[in-house]
């Protein structure tokens, strides 16, 4: 699930390295200014959940991972042709403070968008929820299914009438 993962920007580590090695040699304590939290500056707050669209056979299919949210906390909607998934996965604990070693579990409302193929109807989404994966199936119509068509390569054509210069 890659994409739940916090983005640590690189060049934020390293402005952040460059700037501290700055203070140091003006003399300044490193500790002189407070750190800035970048990486908190640019990591999502909200959730956002791995979504994939697809065609199998005469099926249009679109799969989205929702580890850990319970189906009655999924809302689905198409207006026109835009198919909405929004939720939330609300963080359950007993304890207030616990000092985490590694937090990349995200919590907390989502909504992700896509754009439904033409001819996709919403009256004929049927969703299901097994295993943490969220599943909307519809037909396909058959003027929008891909077709496929060969197209001939061709190398290049020799020039007949050009013939080697003599030395």
């Amino acid at each position: 699930m890659g994409l739940l993962e916090r983005w640590r920007p690189r060049e934020m580590d390293r402005f952040r390295s460059e700037f501290d090695d700055l203070l140091e040699r003006f003399g300044f304590d490193r500790d002189w200014l407070p750190r800035v939290p970048f990486d908190r500056m640019f990591a999502e707050s909200a959730m956002r959940p791995a979504i994939e669209s697809c065609v199998e056979g005469d099926k249009f299919i679109v799969r989205t991972d929702l580890p850990g949210i319970e189906p009655k906390d999924v809302d689905i909607k198409v207006v026109g042709n835009m198919l909405t998934i929004k939720g939330s996965r609300e963080e359950k604990r007993e304890t207030k403070k616990i000092d985490f070693f590694r937090r990349e579990i995200r919590y907390g409302s989502f909504e992700r968008s896509i754009e439904l193929p033409e001819g996709i109807k919403a009256d004929d989404l049927k969703a299901t929820y097994q295993d943490g994966v969220l599943q909307l199936t519809a037909p396909m119509p058959k003027e929008a299914t891909p077709k496929e068509i060969k197209i001939q390569v061709e190398g290049p054509k020799e020039n007949a009438s050009k013939k080697p210069h003599a030395a």
